[in-house]
């Protein structure tokens, strides 16, 4: 039988709890969750009772998704939850109805083709058909740059939910130099990707500043019930001057560079460094171009990546900086440490 759009949030609000060891779940437990999540996910929501709560779990272990939910009964009380603690309707295949739902979506989708404002759609709409299996070809057609390890994946649902209803985090943190893990009060505004790592920015209400966080560097999050502090960055204009995610209170630099390799340019003309780079013109020694930016530690590590091929001219400061790295680069291979380590 079908979901309905109602149906599947409720599905999926049973499904966090049946697979949360950490809690034990009676049917009156499950129904007072699901009409909580229901009313922050939309105030003016229905409630639901006990007959759709059976209901629902029924289509969750027989009638749609045929997941084993074990019954354990103390005294009078019975308890549930997932036979499989790995187990989750999110792991399961598609369905046939599930499948061609999605295809018509991607059909609507596809109309958009070609309109600048929409040109995340070209890429995304063959990585869901190549995702959700719903092209079949004998080999594997496509790849992405994901990480499927990383630390920090387990808490991008939590934190985008935090965003949309506004709620106050408690988050356990616990960055590179701290020998332990500190807590910290966090209203969440924005989730960025970079470089295969995931980052919440938002208000930190220990340091009195908007500050990220790396997910890989965090421990525990649960919801406080502070009030929300609001937010009015254009997140897309606070990145739109910078590489990475470390900003500084520095205003942007035009940074001059020297590419000394023609196919290097070729490739930095194809892929620029940044949405401000200017035309790659043909000069003494190589090509140049530029790039107006906020200086930061991903810059460096940018232009630090293509080793020789890239060269700062300008400004003195970062140019200096990038000779004394490079400086301390060739002194590990000069007294032989480099060489001396065993493989």
């Amino acid at each position: 039988m079908p979901a309905t759009k109602n149906a599947m949030r409720r599905y999926l609000i049973l499904d966090q709890c049946l697979r949360n060891r950490g809690r034990r779940w009676t049917w009156q437990d499950l129904l007072d969750e699901v009409n909580e999540k229901l009313a922050e996910q939309d105030e003016f929501a229905s409630t639901i009772g006990k007959t759709t709560l059976f209901s629902d779990l029924k289509d969750i272990e027989f009638r749609v998704f045929s997941s084993e939910i074990e019954k354990i009964k103390e005294g009078r009380t019975v308890y549930l939850r997932y036979a499989d603690p790995n187990h989750s309707i999110n792991k399961l295949p598609l369905s046939n109805t599930e499948a061609n739902q999605l295809k018509s979506a991607l059909e609507i989708l596809s109309r958009f083709n070609g309109n600048p404002a929409f040109d995340w759609i070209s890429e995304i709409i063959p990585k869901i058909e190549d995702k959700m299996g719903l092209v079949v070809t004998k080999n594997k057609v496509m790849t992405y740059d994901h990480n499927s390890d990383y630390e920090g994946l387990g808490f991008v649902t939590a934190l985008f939910n935090a965003i949309v209803n506004k709620r106050v985090l408690q988050i356990t943190y616990q960055d590179f130099r701290s020998p332990v893990p500190y807590d910290v009060t966090f209203h969440p505004y924005h989730l960025r990707q970079y470089n295969s790592r995931w980052y919440i920015f938002g208000w930190n209400e220990n340091r009195k500043r908007i500050e990220n966080m790396a997910l890989d560097r965090i421990k525990a999050v649960i919801e406080s019930k502070e009030p929300f502090r609001e937010d009015e960055t254009d997140w897309e204009d606070f990145f739109s001057d910078m590489i990475g995610v470390t900003r500084t209170n520095n205003e942007p630099i035009e940074v001059r560079l020297l590419i000394t390799d023609s196919e290097q340019a070729a490739y930095i003309r194809t892929k620029p460094l940044h949405q401000s780079q200017k035309p790659i013109k043909q000069v003494e020694g190589g090509f140049e171009t530029s790039i107006k930016v906020i200086p930061n530690y991903e810059l460096e590590k940018l232009i630090l990546s293509f080793g020789s091929r890239v060269v700062v001219l300008a400004p003195e400061e970062l140019k200096s900086k990038m000779a004394m790295i490079t400086i301390e680069y060739q002194k590990h291979y000069d007294n032989g440490k480099a060489n001396n380590i065993k493989v």
